[in-house]
């Protein structure tokens, strides 16, 4: 079923001498509860194309729709309300509040939102990350590995509708880096949500059941797997 839909997505920064396109006429279509890869050089515009999805970045042309609503058709702060309740993102670099400690950083997104924490998701995501015993826990007294479980818990505690991870394990060892995927993936299976991971690590992207690579702004592979366990 479809879920979430580009169409004729086109990304322009500049003009003239220094136009650069980051995206050039993309679409594609993905499926509720897909878990899809997204990959390609650096520069390739795979990065851009996640965060246009996000609601994060405008584009300068085509449509992005999720689950129906078209996403940019929204005021500016209808659509700062959309990413916080219907997006969950997390990047490369953790982003955590240096003063919070990991509850609060985790719950930041529903305070925020002025609206109730639900002790039960947080429990269940502190025991899902393996963070019940770092709770209180300011992010210097965390590895780098747990900093990002971290912010795997905020962009999942608004229970959204799709999580997007740009290069999530790009600044983590390769130990650290298998234990984030393999945490996606336990969160993908449990919550039933649409995963969308941005990787330049093709072992990552075999985890997932469909690849896409981008090339100079534009899709040139689109395959379908049968994912790893």
């Amino acid at each position: 079923m479809e879920f979430l839909k580009v169409d004729k997505l086109s990304k322009v920064y500049g003009d003239a001498e220094n136009r650069v396109v980051a995206l050039d006429n993309v679409s594609l279509e993905i499926d509720r509860g897909d878990f899809v890869a997204i990959i390609g050089s650096s520069g390739s515009g795979k990065s851009t194309l996640l965060h246009i999805m996000a609601g994060v970045d405008m584009p300068t042309a085509g449509k992005v729709w999720l689950d129906g609503q078209d996403v940019y058709a929204q005021s500016g702060e209808k659509l700062a309300i959309f990413r916080r309740r219907q997006v969950g993102l997390i990047y490369q670099f953790h982003n955590l509040i240096p003063t919070l400690n990991v509850v609060e950083n985790i719950t930041l997104p529903i305070l925020m939102d002025r609206r109730k924490v639900n002790p039960e998701r947080l429990e269940d995501l502190l025991e899902l990350l393996g963070l019940q015993e770092r709770r209180n826990h300011l992010p210097n007294q965390l590895s780098g590995g747990q900093q990002q479980r971290v912010a795997i818990g905020r962009a999942l505690m608004n229970a959204p509708q799709v999580c997007l991870a740009d290069e999530p394990t790009g600044s983590l060892d390769s130990r650290n880096g298998h234990e984030i995927i393999r945490l996606l993936k336990l969160s993908h299976q449990r919550y039933g949500q649409t995963l969308v991971l941005v990787t330049h690590d093709e072992n990552i992207a075999l985890q997932a059941n469909r690849i896409i690579t981008v090339s100079d702004g534009r899709i040139v592979r689109d395959e379908r797997q049968a994912a790893r366990q």
